[in-house]
């Protein structure tokens, strides 16, 4: 299981990038067409609103590695699951 604190940040990153997308969209646009404030002012916004820097984890357990887009937890939640058969559809044979 990950750490709270770990799971704060990831929390933290979500909301960052959710609250900064639009400004950082329109910034970004006019730096590339050549306005030199809104490149710097593109620099001052917090490192952590970027959206590349969210880390995708399980929701049940918090693990980073091993995370299954589709179903949003890990492989090793998603095999107990299954085996114990909480997933429908998903037999032992069949992954």
């Amino acid at each position: 299981m990950a750490k709270e604190s770990m799971k704060a940040k990831e929390r933290k990153r979500a909301y960052l990038a959710a609250r900064y997308e639009e400004k950082r969209d329109a910034l970004r646009k006019a730096a590339n067409e050549g306005d030199w404030d809104a490149m710097f002012a593109l620099q001052k916004l917090p490192k952590n609103s970027m959206k590349v820097r969210k880390h995708n984890r399980c929701q049940l357990t918090g693990r980073p590695r091993g995370y299954m887009r589709q179903f949003g937890i890990s492989r090793v939640r998603f095999r107990e699951m299954a085996v114990s058969g909480q997933i429908p559809g998903v037999t032992k044979a069949s992954w």
